[in-house]
């Protein structure tokens, strides 16, 4: 198969690439570890469309499939923009029958949280920071409400984590087991194209610096292990990039083959960046970690994806159930 994106998606990502460049940067992430503003922020995402590309345009978004805005994804984690569209995503899925509140997420009216855990004191999850409307699972029943909410002091600013307790609650729909299942399945195929835009970003930053960096009278570019180690980080990246595109066609195209394919996005993302993000720590060498460099808020970034949505040991066991069940099936 030939799978690469057409030409509309490349401008996506084209014209995605140059928003998220003129709003957004680490810069702005390392402010918001002081506790600056976030960018671009969820007006900014609203008002050019990026919070519902996946929402029916029965509801005021794009209706556009999740290849679209997973291209889009991609181009925000390379300059660690917030917040995250996992949220919109997840969302999105969630509200598929509540075109009120679906419009609401495109529009930017309301700020959105999915929770992830118990509705009476929930796990640290995204962008419930500053969030004002709370989707989660209750018993096996969806339900929507308002929330006190516990911020940390997380190590990645920029995910806007929190954990919720529910003060009221309204059930959305009964017996939503499955489609829960579904939503964190998208939000991990979204997370882990987030993750690819920050690796390639930190792969880019390492080669442009082992291009100009001389030690000993030769530009460290040409020393084998920092060829190898960056070599190895952009292999890394481009098997990433072929497992989200996969996830991404199989949510539009194939859902059955969602379950494996996101899981094998998420795990393969938690490595990926996390790999990238050292590599480009110890190209660096002494500058690398310290607190002047960006470096390190890319590695914050990766440590902490590698836990959310499930750690890379919760979706490699899910890979290996998934494969050798259908394999089981194709023999009988």
């Amino acid at each position: 198969m030939n799978f690469d994106l057409d030409a509309d998606q490349r401008d996506i990502a084209d014209g995605a690439r140059d928003f998220y460049r003129g709003n957004a940067s680490p810069a702005a992430a390392r402010a918001g570890l002081e506790g600056g503003r976030l960018e671009p922020g969820r007006k900014a995402l609203a008002d050019i469309g990026f919070l519902g590309i996946t929402v029916p345009e029965s509801a005021g978004g794009s209706g556009r499939p999740l290849l679209d805005l997973a291209v889009v994804a991609e181009q925000g984690g390379a300059v660690l923009a917030a917040p995250s569209l996992v949220t919109a995503a997840r969302a999105a899925v969630l509200l598929a029958d509540a075109p009120d509140l679906a419009g609401q997420l495109a529009d930017g009216s309301t700020a959105f949280a999915v929770l992830d855990g118990a509705v009476d004191g929930s796990a640290p999850s995204v962008d419930a920071a500053d969030a004002t409307l709370f989707l989660g699972l209750d018993g096996g029943d969806l339900v929507i409400g308002e929330g006190e909410v516990v911020p940390g002091r997380p190590m990645d600013a920029t995910r806007g984590l929190a954990s919720v307790r529910l003060t009221s609650r309204r059930v959305l729909t009964g017996d939503a087991g499955g489609l829960w299942a579904r939503a964190r399945q998208v939000g991990a195929v979204v997370m882990a194209a987030e993750d690819l835009g920050g690796a390639e970003r930190c792969v880019q930053l390492g080669v442009a610096y082992a291009q100009e960096r001389e030690a000993f009278g030769r530009r460290i570019g040409s020393y084998q292990a920092i060829k190898h180690m960056l070599v190895d980080a952009w292999v890394g990246v481009e098997q990433l990039r072929s497992l989200v595109w996969w996830a991404a066609w199989a949510a539009d195209c194939d859902p059955a083959e969602l379950p494996l394919a996101a899981s094998a996005a998420k795990a393969c993302a938690a490595v990926t960046f996390e790999r990238a993000a050292s590599t480009l720590i110890q190209v660096h060498g002494g500058i690398g970690f310290t607190w002047e460099h960006d470096a390190h808020l890319y590695w914050r970034r990766a440590k902490v994806d590698r836990l959310l949505l499930g750690d890379e040991a919760e979706h490699l066991d899910a890979v290996a159930r998934l494969a050798v069940t259908g394999a089981l099936g194709a023999g009988r």
